[in-house]
């Protein structure tokens, strides 16, 4: 895995949303900075826990102009389901062949419970508009992600 790290050019994307919308990285950009963050599976707990906190802190991230797209192997109905039944005020987007997640480098070798396999790493890239990334977010609890990045964002 080799994972991109601050500095780095963020690889462009196009991926479907959960209601079938194409998103562009490229034209999230034109608005303000992008948080795009990894997540191995819709409707887990620690999944959920991390999507509800980002739900709840969308306000904040709005009024410090940063857009918020989840990314996760899923196909576009489980995150239509996982959306709808968490009440998902952001984008989750479609990374199937996980393409996306191998550009970032976030695809690699994982062990749970003594197997060891294939997945998405939980990692989230704060993305400034010029394309690059500004930060890395790797060192967080599921149920904390959102206050790291508001404090990231915050300067605190």
């Amino acid at each position: 895995m080799n994972t991109l790290k601050a500095g780095d050019k963020a690889p462009l994307f196009d991926l479907q949303d959960q209601y079938g919308e194409t998103h562009s990285l490229e034209s999230a950009l034109k608005k303000g900075r992008v948080l795009v963050y990894f997540y191995p599976k819709a409707s887990t707990p620690g999944c959920t826990v991390q999507a509800c906190g980002l739900r709840d802190s969308k306000s904040e991230l709005d009024s410090l102009n940063v857009t918020v797209f989840g990314l996760s192997p899923d196909p576009v109905t489980r995150l239509t389901k996982f959306s709808d039944k968490q009440e998902l005020n952001f984008t989750l987007l479609s990374d199937e062949d996980h393409a996306v997640a191998d550009a970032f480098g976030v695809w690699g070798e994982k062990k749970f419970m003594g197997k060891i396999y294939d997945g998405i790493h939980r990692l989230s890239f704060l993305i400034a508009q010029n394309g690059t990334v500004e930060h890395v977010f790797d060192k967080f609890k599921t149920k904390e992600h959102h206050d790291v990045v508001l404090s990231y964002l915050k300067g605190e």
